[in-house]
Parts: C-alpha cells; sequence; structure tokens
C-alpha cells in the first residue's frame, strides 16, 4: 500500500504544478496581448492628410476615440453643474491693490491736481496700461468738472462709471453656427493653460447639449496629448490625437474631418505654446488657422489664452497672435491669483478683444463668463 500512495502523492503534486504552470502562462500571454488605452488614438500626423482627397478616404485614416458605452459613474459626478464662483469672493488680490492705490481718496474734501495726477499714476501701477489710464481720466476729470464734484468719494463713483462704460457693450458670446462644424482654436504661450481651458469648456459644451470633439494639435510638449485625453474622458467628449512631433495641422484637420462624419458641432483644437517673437512659429500658428477653415470646417472662435498674472507682457502677446490668426476673443486665466486684473481695460481698449471667459480658481466649474459689472464692481466694494 505505501507504494501505491507514494504514486497517487506524486501523481497529484504533478497535477497541481502543471496546472498552476498554464495559469501563469495564460496570464502573461494575457498581459502581453492587453491593448493600449482605447482612448489613446493617433492620426497620421503626416503632411499628406493636407491634400482634397474625399472624406470618406480621408476618415479610414483617421482614428476617433468614442466614450465607451454609457459614462462611469465617476464621470457623471464630474458632469455636474457646481456653483458659480463669485467675482467678490475670488478677486481678492485684484481688489487690494486696486482699493490700496485708491483709498486715500475717499476722505478729501477736494481732489487738486496731485491728487488727479497721483489717481492716473493708481491706474497705471494696477496695470490698466498708460494710454487707457489716461484716457479714463480725462474723461472723468471732464465730467467731475461738468457736474461740479469735487470730493474724493464722489470721483471715485466716476470713476467706477467710466469703467463700467469701457467694457460695456461688447459681445462676449462664445459663437456656434447651427447645422456647421465649428471649430475653436485656441492659441497662446507656452503655460498659460490652454489644455486645460479646453478640457473645462468641453464639459461645459457637454453639459449645454454640445457634443465637443478635442484636437491633440499641441504635437511638441510631451503629455500634452495625454492630458487632453484625461478631460475628454471626464466630460464625455471624443478626442483625435496624433504622434508626438507630429504636423498639428494634419491633426487638427483630421479632428474637423472626424468631427463632421459623427455629428459632433463643435471642435475645440490645443495649439503648441509658442512665443510672439518667433516668426517661423507664428507661421505656422497661421498655417493650423488656414487648414482648420478647409471643408468642412468652420472658423468661428480663435480665443487667445493669456496669464493674468502677467499683466502688460499679454498686451505684446494679444498684438502678435492677433495679427497671426484673427484673434476673436480672450481667455484670462489665474485671474483669482493676480494684483493685476486691471490688464483687461488695456487689452479691450488698444486691441478691441473682448475678454470672453475668465479663469477664478483651479477647479472644473470656475472657468467662467466674464461679466464685466461684476469685475467692477468687485475692484471697488
Amino acid at each position: 500500500m505505501e507504494p501505491l500512495l507514494i504514486a497517487v502523492i506524486a501523481v497529484v503534486a504533478l497535477v497541481v504544478l502543471l496546472g498552476g504552470l498554464w495559469l501563469v502562462r495564460g496570464r502573461g500571454s494575457r498581459q502581453l496581448q492587453a491593448p493600449s488605452d482605447p482612448r489613446v488614438t493617433e492620426s497620421s500626423g503626416s503632411t499628406a492628410v493636407l491634400d482634397d482627397a474625399p472624406l470618406d478616404e480621408r476618415l479610414d485614416e483617421v482614428d476617433v476615440d468614442e466614450p465607451a458605452g454609457e459614462p462611469v459613474e465617476e464621470s457623471l459626478l464630474d458632469l455636474e453643474v457646481g456653483p458659480k464662483p463669485s467675482f467678490f469672493e475670488r478677486l481678492g488680490k485684484a481688489r487690494s491693490a486696486f482699493s490700496g492705490y485708491l483709498g486715500g481718496l475717499v476722505g478729501l474734501s477736494k481732489v487738486g491736481e496731485d491728487e488727479w495726477e497721483e489717481l492716473e499714476e493708481a491706474l497705471i501701477r494696477a496695470d490698466i496700461g498708460v494710454k487707457t489710464s489716461m484716457s479714463l481720466i480725462s474723461d472723468v476729470r471732464a465730467e467731475a468738472k461738468e457736474n461740479k464734484a469735487e470730493d474724493g468719494a464722489a470721483v471715485l463713483e466716476l470713476l467706477k462709471a467710466r469703467m463700467h462704460k469701457e467694457l460695456a457693450g461688447k459681445d462676449r458670446s462664445l459663437r456656434i453656427d447651427d447645422g456647421a462644424t465649428n471649430v475653436w482654436l485656441f492659441v497662446g504661450v507656452n503655460g498659460v493653460g490652454k489644455t486645460t481651458t479646453i478640457g473645462k469648456l468641453g464639459k461645459r459644451l457637454v453639459v449645454d447639449g454640445h457634443k465637443p470633439l478635442m484636437a491633440a494639435g499641441d504635437t511638441f510638449r510631451a503629455a500634452a496629448a495625454e492630458q487632453l485625453t484625461m478631460w475628454a474622458e471626464r466630460s464625455g467628449s471624443e478626442i483625435v490625437r496624433g504622434s508626438e512631433g507630429g504636423d498639428p495641422s494634419s491633426v487638427i484637420f483630421d479632428g474637423v474631418a472626424a468631427a463632421a462624419a459623427r455629428d459632433r458641432n463643435v471642435v475645440l483644437a490645443d495649439t503648441a505654446g509658442r512665443l510672439q517673437n518667433k516668426t517661423n512659429l507664428m507661421e505656422e500658428l497661421s498655417k493650423v488657422r488656414r487648414v482648420a477653415a478647409k471643408e468642412p470646417g468652420n472658423v468661428t472662435e480663435v480665443l487667445l489664452v493669456l496669464d493674468a498674472t502677467t499683466g502688460q507682457n499679454g498686451l505684446s502677446q494679444a498684438k502678435v497672435f492677433t495679427e497671426a490668426v484673427d484673434v476673436t476673443g480672450v481667455v484670462l486665466t489665474k485671474l483669482d491669483g493676480s494684483a493685476k486684473g486691471g490688464v483687461v481695460f488695456a487689452i479691450e481698449s488698444e486691441f478691441g478683444l473682448p475678454v470672453k471667459l475668465v479663469g477664478l480658481g483651479e477647479g472644473v466649474d470656475d472657468l467662467v463668463d466674464f461679466e464685466p459689472a461684476e469685475f467692477v464692481d468687485a475692484l471697488f466694494e
């Protein structure tokens, strides 16, 4: 019996050993064959996509990611609309700086020549800009003289009303044409928050019932496409991306073609950050703009993203980018962290560009429509 028992034990051990090896091999095989993240797609990245081939043929070369099935529970939570941030609560730094400049006027019984000069200097220090500050003070002085307003409090009320008027009457809407493949192109220097702005807008568009597609045209910054892919997943948007270092115009063109074929009505097109003094890079951006407008693309917004903390440096950026790509509006990020909120006036008065969106925090719901009346009130209150 003893030899038989030993034989049985040996057979059982052999079976267990073989079964374990089979399981490990099968698991390893599955790991090697596991597909990459299905949302990370690539377009060809070659200049050949810029030809006039029929749309059906072009789409054979384009990989587009759709949200897989129903949005996961976490995505549904992401799409909940949070409370709108308050300009008053979020503009503490700008208000402190501004009121610090102007606070000395409140108790004056008469504003003299020295005080008018100090008031003008205060506006300049608040980054409203020399030209705009001089224009504001000139108008306020004339109105004060006409209304016989001499004390400091009355002068500040006139200044507040004049600043309201300066920002009033501009079209700050984001244009979406019905029945068209709308393209919103986002431009700006490095580090201003273009990709994050696109992600937050994607969520807002989905909540409003639109069907956005994101085009990862920043093919030069490491992880830019991955970052945009994450935003697409969170918002339930589609995304088209290209190979690293590829032609950004190709990616944008692929995105437009895919959006048209899949009935996506807004293409949010990211671009690589570039210095405004680099002529070759600005020429490349002009090319991206022209390609985005090729059929079936309909460029309805070119949004210049500026960092509010850079102040007057944003003016030189606005000038060059406007010349290169016909900017339609400005997105001013990090306004909550800046003491230089006066740059809004300089941008609008010197370039005629409406500030359409502002960032009042890092949260997904903190990119909001610019409300000029609330903005001015927050500076003075």
